[in-house]
């Protein structure tokens, strides 16, 4: 990773600490409207693709639990096959609640002021100060050596080669990325004009650009040969892969998909990828219409988020030996913490 990236990184992290369908559920399409603040007896909560899968059924229900247990109303869940729709259900008032990346929720807040979030959750610490996961960019294993320097790993090849992003709405599989290789070739004379815009489609910088639609798709367009390079997010990708070589979340790393991993990597386990970037991103809300949930159902929501119940409900935060699929993990003090909206201020410089 060149000095750029680096860069990139440290203001992110610096900037942290100023301041990722089944059963009765429905795909969201945007029949439903939204009501009164209050008057609703459902509320119902959005859901991107990648967890949207069969696979998170039970921690969707576990969260939207917590939501019936808190304010005393049931809960509808929305599944997605689109980021695009679960944005856009979440701003006009067609959901109520949705967890999604801070991004999509930058993007839903400009559609909708009363958008606003809810919580996110910490870093091990327990606080927002290292409230992050991680974007990769990867390879496939035995493909690395034209990313190599030295004893590490750069970026400069990646310039002519077909490669994946996930949605130009998501903030790890996008936003973050974009930003970090404009700012790496923009100081080459070749690329300095180089825009986010121009790695959206093939023809410009890479050969050919693809989107998974998921974080899990685009780690799948890799594995299988479609993209040379893919970015995804360590968060998204967790309960389908494991460490086969080196340090968790370290350009090196070795990463092998599970033997009994659920789809869409049911049909690839064994293979192996291999990172050659890697940066923090803020952690994804969970984010509230306002228009939809009352203040007394807001406060009540936070107050059963933020709850020590909550934070030690192994249902939620899954603790690394559990056999459960989760949204969340448990390694020391993660909980869920109420946040603000300037809290996203850094994701939101990275489109002026």
């Amino acid at each position: 990773m060149k000095k750029s990236l680096l860069v990139l990184m440290v203001l992110i992290v610096a900037m942290i600490s100023a301041a990722c369908s089944a059963g009765s559920e429905s795909t969201a399409s945007g029949s439903e409207a939204g009501g009164k603040a209050g008057s609703k007896e459902t509320l119902t909560i959005a859901w991107y693709p990648n967890e949207s899968g069969a696979d998170l059924k039970d921690a969707r229900d576990h969260i939207g639990k917590i939501i019936e247990d808190a304010t005393g109303k049931k809960v509808e869940h929305k599944t997605t096959t689109d980021y695009i729709i679960a944005i856009e259900t979440l701003a006009s008032g067609n959901a109520d609640i949705a967890f999604m990346g801070a991004q999509g929720y930058i993007e839903a807040n400009a559609k909708n002021e009363k958008v606003q979030p809810l919580v996110v959750s910490s870093g091990v610490s327990g606080t927002l100060d290292d409230a992050v996961y991680h974007s990769w960019l990867s390879v496939k294993n035995g493909n690395e050596e034209p990313y190599k320097d030295g004893e590490g790993f750069s970026i400069d090849n990646i310039a002519g080669k077909d490669f994946s992003f996930v949605s130009n709405s998501s903030t790890s599989g996008f936003k973050v990325p974009s930003e970090g290789i404009v700012s790496h070739f923009s100081q080459k004379d070749e690329y300095k004009d180089l825009t986010a815009d121009d790695l959206l489609e093939g023809g410009k910088f890479f050969n050919e650009v693809l989107y998974g639609g998921s974080h899990q798709g685009s780690a799948v367009n890799l594995l299988t040969g479609k993209a040379d390079v893919a970015a995804f997010c360590d968060f998204c990708v967790a309960n389908y892969v494991e460490l086969a070589d080196g340090e968790e979340n370290t350009p090196g790393a070795t990463y092998k998909v599970k033997d009994d991993a659920a789809e869409p990597f049911n049909t690839i386990p064994g293979e192996e990828f291999k990172i050659i970037s890697v940066t923090p991103v803020l952690n994804a809300p969970f984010a509230v219409n306002t228009e939809n949930v009352s203040e007394e159902d807001h406060k009540a929501l936070v107050e059963a988020f933020t709850s020590d119940e909550v934070a030690n409900n192994e249902k939620i935060f899954v603790p690394e030996d559990s056999e459960l699929s989760g949204l969340f993990s448990k390694t020391d003090k993660e909980r869920f913490l109420e946040v603000e909206d300037k809290w996203f201020d850094p994701i939101r410089e990275l489109s002026k």
